[in-house]
């Protein structure tokens, strides 16, 4: 079963991707900030990370740094940001696509489809 980490300190957007996700037959791991994300790829491999920026604890921007610097195949990083820039105070977050919110669930499931159907 293809599996996808869902990044968001927003639980009402974790809970509207997870249902549209499972109802395609994903699996759904959720993490409310980067440091619980971490935790979850360890112990998890996801096909494709959904990743918010800002958030409390760890932002996007350090989870993936921290994620791409671990041993191992990485998941493609989609970013899911309300924010335009993706540079925080000259931070560049290394990602394999981005999705601007608010997006079209229709656009975040093809987007998903094809990380997950590369990696396969």
């Amino acid at each position: 079963m293809r599996r996808v980490l869902v990044v968001d300190d927003d639980p009402d957007i974790r809970e509207v991707i997870g249902v549209a996700l499972a109802d395609e037959g994903y699996e759904v791991l959720t993490a409310e900030h980067g440091a619980a994300a971490l935790l979850r790829v360890a112990s998890s491999q996801p096909d494709v990370i959904l990743l918010d920026l800002r958030m409390p604890v760890m932002n996007g921007w350090e989870f993936a740094r921290r994620y791409r610097q671990t041993p191992g195949p990485h998941a493609p990083i989609v970013v899911l940001t309300a924010w335009r820039d993706t540079e925080d105070d000259g931070n560049h977050v290394e990602a394999d696509a981005f999705l601007a919110k608010p997006f079209r669930l229709g656009d975040l499931l093809s987007i998903v489809d094809r990380y997950t159907r590369q990696n396969a």
